[in-house]
């Protein structure tokens, strides 16, 4: 099963949906800016993606700049701030046994099959 955070509104969020059910695979999916993951959520596709929060946040949204974040700020402050404002999480993701990937582009999220 994947769990597929998921925003209707982005293409590339439909496009890797799209990818993947084409593929056959089992998907449950999750509006994360209605259900949004929490702070160790977040940290666990951190962690599942192996790479670093700043991987993860999406520094061109107003809100990145709003709150006065950076791209050198440490991985505790950017994860709070994409617990806090969901928006700013780069979507999509997709999580599968200890595994993540960000489908961008959307071929990224193949490697879960």
């Amino acid at each position: 099963m994947i769990e597929y955070w998921h925003n209707p509104r982005c293409s590339k969020s439909r496009a890797g949906l799209a990818l993947l059910e084409e593929r056959g695979a089992e998907i449950k999916v999750r509006k994360y800016l209605e259900d949004a993951p929490s702070l160790d959520e977040l940290t666990a596709a951190r962690n599942a993606l192996g790479a670093t929060a700043l991987d993860m946040v999406r520094t061109g949204e107003q809100v990145f700049k709003k709150m006065g974040l950076s791209k050198t700020d440490p991985d505790d402050v950017l994860l709070a701030a994409m617990a806090a404002n969901p928006i700013l999480i780069e979507r999509p993701l997709a999580i599968k046994k200890g595994k993540a990937a960000i489908g961008r582009p959307p071929e990224k999220l193949l490697d879960l099959l």
